[in-house]
């Protein structure tokens, strides 16, 4: 299973794999994260933030999740990804895909701003450190329509968005090993 973690900068996302990735390892359940920030700084590294090259980073990403995926590890992609056309095209080229809407008020997300890029992003037009493509501020997110979870971190404490998660991915773990095992038994008769 490949999970998509989608929303703004300091969201969750990254927090939320952390701690969900050490309960489901208590539980047996093998997990790979692939974080969008260290991906971007290692085999992403000469893709800027244009369009095109966002969606690039999703397309590599999601090859990378689905080498772990196809071994039967449970790989949640933590990125913005600000496109429903990349988020989609994930979908599409990939079996059991899922995507996460980790969401979280843009007020709140300025005063967590634990990057310092809304700080950033918020300054004069010809501040020099100033950040012209901050997704959510000066730079486009669309919003997932139908997320297979939705989790507002504004909203719940950070145990309750983890248990939420955590139960999600064993959720579907079963409901995916549920399908295996219909499978097998319709092609031994």
């Amino acid at each position: 299973m490949i999970i998509l973690l989608t929303g703004l900068s300091g969201a969750g996302k990254s927090t939320l794999s952390h701690y969900a990735k050490l309960q489901l390892l208590t539980l047996g359940i093998d997990v790979e994260i692939i974080d969008g920030d260290e991906y971007r700084e290692k085999i992403c590294k000469n893709l800027s933030f244009s369009k095109a090259d966002r969606i690039e980073n999703i397309r590599r990403l999601g090859f990378i999740a689905n080498k772990f995926s196809v071994r039967g590890i449970t790989t949640i992609i933590s990125a913005i990804s600000p496109y429903e056309e990349a988020r989609q095209e994930l979908i599409d080229s990939y079996d059991n895909v899922k995507v996460v809407h980790i969401d979280c008020p843009i007020k709140q997300l300025i005063t967590r701003d634990t990057k310092g890029l809304y700080k950033r992003a918020l300054l004069p037009p010809d501040h020099p450190d100033k950040i012209n493509n901050l997704t959510g501020v000066n730079d486009h997110y669309d919003a997932p329509a139908r997320p297979d979870l939705y989790i507002n971190t504004n909203e719940k404490s950070l145990q309750k968005c983890v248990d939420d998660f955590t139960f999600f991915i064993m959720n579907n773990q079963y409901i995916s090993l549920q399908n295996n095992v219909n499978e097998l038994v319709q092609l031994s008769f």
